[in-house]
């Protein structure tokens, strides 16, 4: 039996869309038509729940954020952590101590509630205070995890002492997090939650206005501290515009109409109009579009939830039988023209340390059904039954898999769910299988394999198959206090081998990031945690 969205339902959504399309580009703009070339738009079809840091959880908060806000650090293209309010910092020889020395020439966006000058220059008081706020449970902020080794954070002069309790190799990392932004104690204190739409920040771009579920702008910080190669002020635009149209589909109608810069991703509604099977541009529209391609700390995936009491799913051998049971190399193919690789290794994706792509599962049908006669043989169960619960994104996906396991012997039900609903049940231990992914929040293999941490059961973590196992606790404490990192990347790689032994999970690709932009947009660059960074994008006339 398959769920589909009802029809009803998608003619709703595209009366929407139309609606939306109406409102926003035939009822006048925020900015001259003259100055188009200095705007860069896009739309971010998922909205956006928040402008504080201490709540980017979601990629479409964190790139809206990131034009806001500043760290201590942050990263490049290739996932080195460089400075950026931080000039420098020194690490202790027991690797416990970290201190940062700051710039003297940051300043928080203008705001009257900072006086005379409308503004005022960031200091190491300001850090303390972030990222006490994330420690600080009347926040509430997903990203308090990210501080929880800390022991003590002291403004000295101008630099920023931060302790840490044990050595945790990935700490610079984790800095890098928008959670870890500098925010205005006075400001927040001001707005309270509502600072969540009053954001004053540190970033190349300032906000401007904020109309919930329409469009979203912001204006070029005229006194943003970051300069390029040349010495020349960043950014290089005057403003940036966020639609929120409601669908991929009408996302990609505005790009290929001109009316937003770029896309980004690739969705089963518009990959085969731009992209041939071999996942090459089209030739009608080489001429005016780019695609940029590269690697991406994303690996998609199904879950099982270790605490169902359906007996299918408490099988270790009917897992193991799903695992095998479907051609990944396929499936890469006709669903999303060669964007992405089969998912043959564990849960860490091809490009970190720890990755091994012998640790998985590759396509062995027969010995699948070998393994669901098992099950039936044991079990007294004759008709296997699983329902996987995804979002309409995804539906291809799951219906390609249904089809296939209904090859060796199991039948598959589908159930499509809004994406907020599919959030909210798998946090809450509410669905017994599930697609879900896991983006890199950092570039270190402990982000991926803090999903099977005991210590972190949903829904206070990202545990959210509530796998538990005290050899891989023990090994996971253990990896904080290795600094050696090859010693490390082999402990990861045997962490990922006994997760994928105990298959909680069938990963299904290791994702790439795909974006396609006009051919008059340049400096957008890609990067592995696809981070929308706008600050040194060009658009010509």
């Amino acid at each position: 039996m398959l769920k589909r969205v009802h029809r009803k339902y998608l003619y709703s959504r595209l009366i929407l869309s139309i609606l939306v399309l109406f409102l926003l580009f035939s009822c006048g703009n925020d900015t001259n038509s003259a100055k188009d070339h200095l705007v860069f738009r896009y739309n971010e079809h998922k909205n956006i729940g928040s402008l504080d840091p201490a709540f980017a959880k979601d990629n479409a908060d964190i790139w809206a954020i990131n034009q806001l806000f500043n760290g201590l650090v942050q990263m490049d293209e290739h996932l080195n952590v460089q400075p950026c309010i931080a000039k420098n910092w020194t690490i202790s020889e027991d690797a416990l101590v970290y201190t940062f020395a700051l710039r003297d020439d940051v300043k928080f966006h203008p705001h009257q509630l900072f006086g005379k000058d409308s503004t005022r220059y960031v200091t190491a008081n300001d850090f303390e205070y972030s990222l006490f706020r994330l420690c600080d449970s009347k926040t509430a902020s997903p990203g308090s995890w990210v501080v929880n080794n800390l022991w003590d954070i002291e403004a000295v002069n101008d630099s920023l002492k931060i302790t840490l309790k044990s050595p945790d190799p990935s700490f610079i990392g984790k800095l890098t997090m928008k959670y870890c932004s500098v925010v205005p104690k006075e400001i927040v204190n001001y707005y309270k939650s509502d600072f969540r739409a009053n954001p004053i920040g540190t970033g190349p771009f300032k906000f401007k206005r904020w109309e919930e579920n329409l469009k979203l702008v912001f204006r070029k910080n005229q006194d943003y501290f970051e300069t390029d190669q040349a010495g020349h002020k960043l950014p290089y635009l005057d403003a940036v515009a966020i639609t929120f149209l409601p669908d991929k589909q009408s996302e990609f109608l505005q790009f290929a109409q001109g009316n937003i810069d770029f896309v980004s991703g690739l969705d089963a509604s518009y990959k085969d109009e731009i992209l041939t099977a071999s996942g090459q541009l089209r030739d009608q529209y080489t001429s005016e579009v780019n695609m940029i391609r590269g690697p991406y700390l994303n690996t998609e995936y199904l879950a099982f939830f270790m605490d169902s009491k359906i007996p299918e799913l408490q099988s270790k051998t009917l897992r193991r039988a799903i695992n095998y049971g479907f051609d990944k190399e396929k499936m890469m193919t006709y669903l999303r023209n060669g964007i992405g690789i089969p998912a043959h290794g564990g849960f860490i994706p091809k490009g970190l340390p720890g990755y091994d792509e012998s640790i998985g599962f590759t396509y062995q049908p027969e010995k699948a059904k070998q393994l669901v006669q098992e099950f039936k043989t044991a079990s007294g169960i004759s008709n296997p039954e699983i329902t996987i619960t995804t979002t309409s994104n995804y539906l291809s996906f799951c219906e390609y898999i249904q089809r296939e396991l209904q090859k060796i012997g199991i039948s598959v039900n589908v159930d499509v769910v809004p994406a907020a609903t599919l959030k909210d049940a798998k946090a809450n231990g509410k669905l017994d299988m599930f697609r879900a992914s896991w983006v890199a929040d950092y570039p270190d293999a402990e982000n991926y394999l803090s999903l099977y941490s005991s210590k972190n059961f949903a829904p206070n973590g990202p545990n959210y198959t509530h796998f538990k196992n005290e050899q891989f606790d023990e090994w996971y404490q253990d990896a904080f206090t290795i600094t050696n990192p090859k010693a490390r990347e082999n402990l990861y790689t045997k962490m990922d081998s006994l997760v994928m032994a105990s298959t909680p999970v069938v990963p299904l690709f290791y994702d790439e990031v795909v974006r396609f932009t006009r051919k008059n947009v340049s400096g957008l660059g890609i990067n592995p945690i696809n981070l929308l960074d706008l600050k040194r994008v060009k658009k010509d006339k």
